[in-house]
């Protein structure tokens, strides 16, 4: 009687927990069985069958190992109670991709499609490969009216379409990472946090390792480590080209930031089998925003991607509006630091009333221009006119301030800003430090003209409050592994222009406070 009673009150309180009366704790592993009751003892053997049983508040815990399966969870959390989905503490679980059959767009290893409160914690999602044309491998794919969505000390890696630039006819070699598409008109993917986490060795092609696009709102993706990718790190962008038929109003991401990230090693150079027989090699952007608005992009570490960060739009729709880049070291990029505007000859939209403020640029112009004067409308030809310069203005930029940086040229090129044409208007350009130790290279380009004096360069381009051939006292100017901070007696300390706090920021690239007793520095380093 005792023992029929003990086992009535055990599965009174089992069934309780299933029910969610209380957040219940549930235990997968590559040896468990899906008959088991997913506890810690007799744990199940799929992911699938777990997330079947979740109740909001819920924690599937899984064993160390590899799971073989595509994980596409049906259940939403609530507000208060997430549903989670980590690996058992000490442990390593590895959704594996490396058995699974992967065709077409949207069949990534993660799937979340519509779903609510629910987060990712200390998993390794990887190993997901096709080299078939129009074929996109994805670690993560977040799509429709999915909201409160978290990503937290996650890896994500080897996904590679390997499909040869012949077959792909130039433009279909494809792949994500993180792939982020507001495809809903109504309802926005809104308040996704991907945070602590690593994505390195991603074939992507023509597309991004980590791409927000469509209807996002209020995203914030911060301390990742994103590396060795083919192409373009992060992205932050406009729909229109992921989800042509939505409404232009929403189609957008916006309300985001961008902090506190390091990106490097985002290069073509990284997959010769595929860009070095294109005519666009040389492009990979590190952090890109594209056709998006109101987005922050500070206290990040960029290098030795193609170009370091963009402020660009390649679109007749949507232009690249209301952005701030500040507080950032970018240093050791191929072809430029910073970019502006759209392609060379291109008439859509472009970059209008953005902020690059208080960035710190050294040694961005490490190889000749990428255009041969074949692949952009108005025939320019980089290789033969020096680069593309520490920052880079092509089509139609509106109303944009570049101020209070360190632009620190180093290469037998040292172009500190150039200008590609005469279109765009209205912007502003000072408070800048501009510094070469190489007293015989420096120049400026602007409107496609070349200055060598100061002077001349202030003339045409309106730059009244910068100064030039003053030595901003970097910590380390190491070629390899510079340090950019400020040393204590560098004439950029408390020299700045004094911007409203919401283009400045609270904080320098270490997090510590911006502006110091009414007084800032130019550069990142407060």
């Amino acid at each position: 009687m005792r023992k029929s009673f003990c086992s009535l009150i055990s599965f009174l309180l089992f069934s309780l927990l299933a029910c969610g009366a209380t957040p219940a704790h549930w235990y997968v592993a590559p040896t468990g069985n899906d008959a088991n009751d997913g506890s810690k003892r007799k744990p199940l053997k799929t992911i699938a069958n777990a997330l079947q049983r979740v109740n909001p508040g819920d924690t599937v815990f899984l064993r160390e190992g590899s799971y073989g399966e595509f994980v596409v969870p049906t259940r939403s959390g609530k507000p208060g109670k997430m549903i989670t989905l980590k690996s058992y503490p000490g442990e390593t679980a590895r959704i594996d991709g490396s058995g699974l059959y992967i065709k077409g767009w949207g069949n990534a290893l993660v799937q979340l499609n519509s779903i609510d409160y629910m987060q990712f914690e200390n998993l390794h999602i990887c190993h997901a490969h096709d080299s078939e044309n129009n074929t996109d491998p994805e670690g993560i794919y977040i799509s429709g009216t999915s909201g409160n969505i978290t990503f937290r000390g996650c890896k994500v890696y080897d996904i590679k379409n390997d499909c040869p630039l012949v077959d792909a006819k130039g433009d279909w070699r494809s792949a994500h990472a993180i792939l982020v598409l507001g495809n809903n008109d109504n309802t926005p993917i809104r308040n996704l946090l991907i945070e602590k986490c690593e994505i390195f060795e991603i074939h992507s092609g023509t597309s991004e390792a980590f791409t927000l696009a469509g209807n996002v709102v209020d995203f914030t993706i911060q301390d990742n480590e994103v590396h060795d990718v083919e192409n373009i790190g992060i992205i932050i962008a406009g729909g229109d080209n992921l989800n042509p038929h939505g409404d232009i109003s929403v189609n957008y991401a916006r309300n985001g930031i961008v902090r506190r990230n390091k990106v490097y090693r985002c290069t073509h150079e990284k997959s010769q089998d595929y860009w070095s027989q294109s005519v666009s090699n040389g492009g990979a952007i590190g952090i890109y925003l594209c056709g998006n608005g109101n987005t922050i992009v500070e206290q990040n570490e960029v290098f030795e991607c193609d170009r370091g960060i963009g402020l660009c739009s390649e679109s007749y729709k949507l232009q690249t509006k209301d952005c701030i880049v500040r507080n950032n070291f970018v240093y050791n990029n191929f072809r430029t630091g910073i970019y502006m505007g759209a392609y060379l000859g291109f008439d859509g939209l472009s970059t209008k009333s953005c902020y690059v403020v208080n960035n710190t640029l050294f040694n961005n112009n490490l190889k000749g221009g990428q255009l041969d004067g074949t692949n952009n409308y108005l025939k320019v030809n980089d290789r033969d006119n020096s680069s593309e310069g520490e920052i880079r203005l092509s089509e139609l930029c509106e109303e944009n301030v570049i101020a209070n940086n360190i632009i620190y040229a180093l290469s037998d090129r040292d172009i500190f800003i150039r200008k590609y044409t005469t279109s765009g208007k209205n912007n502003f350009i000072g408070g800048n430090i501009y510094f070469s130790p190489n007293k015989k290279n420096h120049k400026w380009m602007w409107d496609g003209k070349e200055y060598t004096d100061f002077s001349a360069w202030q003339a045409v381009s309106g730059d009244k409050t910068s100064v030039f051939d003053v030595d901003p006292l970097l910590k380390s100017t190491q070629l390899q592994q510079p340090d950019l901070h400020l040393k204590s007696s560098s004439p950029a300390i408390g020299t700045g222009l004094i911007f409203q706090g919401y283009v400045r920021g609270m904080f320098d690239i270490d997090g510590d406070k911006r502006c110091d007793n009414h007084r800032i520095n130019i550069g990142a380093d407060q």
